[in-house]
């Protein structure tokens, strides 16, 4: 038997995630049931899809993960359950959450859940809460090992998977470009999609001095000089700097402060960040 792992944006203001909770240990009493995170901001499919990414790594493999953003509930989209390369499991709407997953890990094979047996008993005719009624019920029954992967549903073409779009890290003219990601939530650091690798090509060591521009929708939205540390205790209390993150990609902050909040910075597609060296 292998952990469920739940994400939503659906907060924990009323019973929805208790509700898949329920569900899911109908499966089986003694499924372990962990989260990811249940304050996805509503109907953001970005947000989930890159805390999905950022997480999956760290778990055992075998490990079903259940995430629910789906504000196309209802629609046409389907309902799929992804294997990943890494040996992991993924239920969810096919609306884009899989994006940061297949980009850092690789899916591997693409199943639509056949919802005429992988549904529960009783909710045929409820249109909104597929996340308690099919996603939750099926990546249980997939932990639980009541179903075998090819019993999730048929098989579909990787082509038919839905992906955000996303632009990809690159570098020239002693540039690295990238967009801003996302936000470490409680602290306010802007988090990129510039590895570390790619960022160690402009040959900026520790102590070095560094020049980043944000843009917004092709605009400058900030722009700033910093120093490249390793943590924060290596620079001032309300001093800047760019750092290597938990997922080995390059990201900015203030000590004891949020530098979103700071400068009034989102994240997501339309924010794109560039480095290079500063004398």
């Amino acid at each position: 038997m292998n952990a469920l792992v739940l994400q939503s944006d659906f907060g924990l203001d009323d019973g929805a995630v208790s509700a898949m909770r329920g569900v899911a240990l109908g499966v089986r009493s003694d499924l372990q049931i962990h989260d990811v995170t249940h304050n996805i901001p509503p109907y953001q499919i970005w947000e989930g899809s890159y805390r999905l990414a950022q997480v999956v790594d760290f778990w055992p493999k075998g490990t079903v993960f259940v995430s629910v953003v789906d504000p196309g509930v209802g629609s046409d989209r389907l309902s799929v359950v992804a294997k990943l390369k890494t040996g992991h499991y993924v239920v969810t709407p096919n609306n884009g959450t899989l994006t940061h997953l297949h980009l850092f890990h690789g899916v591997e094979e693409l199943r639509q859940i056949d919802e005429e047996k992988n549904r529960r008993e009783g909710s045929a005719h409820s249109y909104t809460f597929h996340g308690r009624d099919i996603y939750a019920y099926t990546g249980a029954r997939l932990a639980a090992g009541v179903i075998t992967w090819e019993e999730v549903g048929p098989k579909i073409p990787q082509e038919k998977m839905v992906l955000l779009e996303v632009d990809k890290p690159q570098i020239a003219d002693g540039t690295v470009k990238g967009n801003i990601d996302t936000h470490d939530v409680r602290y306010g650091s802007l988090w990129t999609s510039i590895p570390r690798t790619l960022f160690a090509e402009l040959n900026i060591k520790y102590g070095d001095y560094v020049r980043m521009t944000i843009r917004y929708q092709g605009q400058v939205a900030h722009s700033a000089r910093m120093v490249y540390e390793p943590s924060f205790a290596h620079v001032e209390i309300g001093e800047s700097l760019v750092y290597v993150n938990s997922l080995d990609r390059i990201a900015v902050a203030i000590n004891r402060g949020s530098y979103a909040k700071a400068f009034s910075l989102g994240a997501g597609k339309a924010w794109h960040v560039e480095f290079r060296k500063d004398s």
